[in-house]
């Protein structure tokens, strides 16, 4: 691939969006994340009157990750599911893990919140980029 597409940029850019809806959810990790974040009940349901505008702002956040990583794999010449996959790697190793961690070093956070969320971005880097480039 050596042009940009709109439709693979918004196409990846809802993977983190709908990917997180899954991740989170009470069922999955949602009742961890928020025990170990300490986010209660309450502030879930005040923040449900604001979704729209946050999932907004989510797709929009993720649609920027998209487009950058369309660069990066543009400017390497990614082609092909295993190319895919390791540029999905190599910019979560490299951008996601090490910012996270500053979570735990710096603000005291559970070591075990830090893993949940690298794995759902783990998961939506790897999902990002075999849309973009499968």
């Amino acid at each position: 691939m050596t042009s940009f597409s709109l439709l693979g940029i918004i196409a990846a850019g809802l993977v983190p969006v709908l990917l997180g809806a899954v991740w989170y959810h009470p069922r999955v990790f949602g009742t961890q994340w928020m025990r170990l974040s300490g986010i209660s009940p309450e502030m879930v349901e005040r923040a449900r009157r604001r979704r729209a505008s946050y999932l907004a702002l989510a797709f929009g956040t993720s649609i920027l990750i998209a487009y950058v990583m369309d660069a990066f794999g543009i400017s390497a010449g990614v082609s092909g599911i295993f190319d895919a996959l390791r540029l999905g790697f190599w910019c979560w190793a490299g951008f996601v893990v090490p910012l996270l961690l500053g979570s735990v070093i710096w603000e005291g956070r559970s070591a075990r919140l830090y893993f949940i969320n690298i794995g759902y971005w783990l998961l939506a880097f790897l999902l990002m980029a075999i849309v973009l480039f499968i």
